[in-house]
């Protein structure tokens, strides 16, 4: 299944801080932590505590938010089914980039040891 130009589009003008409250709200429903999940985000993305702040108080779009960041290289790594899509199979960067975080979200929550989640090349 892939994405529409409409759910591509979509995808890049929600804001991180319509989503963020989100994912702190399911991780921590799981028992895992918000520091937990700012690891992951940094992990992602390399953005700290600050800058997740500053992208918040901006309203930064996804695309914003993903233009900005310096991907890590082994978030090619992530995989799987997430929202009805196979992440290796989306063609639309933005959106990759999107559900890339949304697994290692649901991956915190679902309680995976972070050494799994914060996936390292062997």
């Amino acid at each position: 299944m892939n994405t529409t130009p409409e759910h591509n589009e979509r995808m890049a003008k929600m804001t991180f801080a319509s989503v963020y409250p989100h994912y702190v709200t399911k991780v921590e429903k799981k028992g895992r932590t918000v520091e937990e999940l700012h690891e992951v985000i940094e992990w992602l993305t390399g953005f700290n505590e600050n800058d997740i702040e500053r992208f918040m108080e901006n309203k930064a779009t996804f695309k914003a938010f993903f233009d900005a960041a310096k991907l890590n290289p082994n978030a090619p790594l992530i995989t799987g089914m997430i929202c009805g899509y196979r992440i290796e199979e989306l063609k639309n960067p933005l959106t990759k980039k999107v559900r890339y975080l949304d697994k290692l979200v649901d991956e915190l929550a679902k309680g995976r040891k972070m050494e799994k989640i914060l996936r390292k090349t062997v």
